[in-house]
C-alpha cells in the first residue's frame, strides 16, 4: 500500500522516502549543463506509462531517511544547488528540507507535475504537467519553467493549453519522450520553428550516459 502525504512519519518533513541521491549535471530544460545534487523522493500519484523511474512510485519500497542526513550528504559537494525530483516530490512537506538547504546557502530546484500543493521555498520550479492528473491551479503563476513531454501529436495541443496558464516570464520547453525520441524529435523541431516561443529540451544526460 502506498504511503499517503498525511502519514505520521512524514508529516513534518523530517523524514522522506529516499529513492536515490547523486551529484551530476542537470540534463534537461533551462538549467541543462549546470552541476547539482539530485534527491529523488519516492511516491507518485500520476504514474505515467512512459516513466523511466517507475521504481520510485511506491514509497514503501524506499527507506524513511532523516532529512538532516540528506542535507548533510548534499553539503559534501561543491555546487550549492539541489534538485528535488521523484516520483512526485510535492506529495510531502518539503518546508523543512528547503529551510535547511537555504540555511546552508544552497539554491533549491524542484521538478514537479504540480498535482499536489506547493511546500518549500524554491529558487526554481520546473512544472511538467501530466494529463492523467493535472496541476493544481495555484502552481502555474509560480512556475519558472514549463517542460512539456511530447509523445504524440496531441501533446502539442496540451502544451499550448498549459502555456496559457503560466506567467509571461516562464521559460517554455518541449521535450521528446525518451522511448519515442526518434519519432518525436522531428515533429518537435518543426513545431518550434512555427511556434518560436517554445524551446527544445533534450535529455542530454542520457546521451552522455551519466545519471
Amino acid at each position: 500500500m502506498r504511503l499517503k502525504k498525511q502519514d505520521e512519519l512524514f508529516v513534518d518533513g523530517k523524514l522522506l522516502p529516499l529513492v536515490e541521491e547523486f551529484y551530476t549535471l542537470q540534463g534537461e530544460g533551462f538549467n541543462t549543463g549546470k552541476p547539482a545534487y539530485f534527491i529523488r523522493i519516492g511516491g507518485c500519484d500520476v504514474c505515467c506509462n512512459w516513466c523511466d523511474v517507475k521504481q520510485s512510485w511506491n514509497p514503501s519500497l524506499h527507506p524513511a531517511t532523516p532529512t538532516d542526513e540528506i542535507v548533510a550528504h548534499a553539503l559534501k559537494y561543491p555546487a550549492r544547488a539541489v534538485v528535488i525530483t521523484g516520483g512526485e516530490p510535492l506529495l510531502y512537506n518539503l518546508d523543512y528540507l528547503c529551510s535547511e538547504l537555504k540555511r546552508n546557502g544552497v539554491k533549491t530546484f524542484i521538478e514537479t507535475s504540480g498535482s499536489s500543493p506547493v511546500s518549500g521555498t524554491w529558487d526554481w520550479i520546473c512544472l511538467s504537467p501530466k494529463k492523467k492528473k493535472q496541476p493544481l491551479p495555484g502552481i502555474y503563476p509560480l512556475a519558472h519553467e514549463l517542460k512539456m513531454v511530447v509523445e504524440k501529436d496531441l501533446d502539442f495541443e496540451w502544451a499550448e493549453y498549459n502555456r496559457g496558464l503560466v506567467g509571461a516570464d516562464c521559460k517554455l520547453f518541449l521535450q521528446p519522450e525518451w522511448s519515442a525520441y526518434e519519432k518525436t524529435v522531428g515533429p518537435i523541431v518543426d513545431y518550434i520553428l512555427d511556434h518560436p516561443w517554445w524551446n527544445i529540451s533534450l535529455q542530454s544526460h542520457k546521451f552522455m550516459h551519466i545519471p
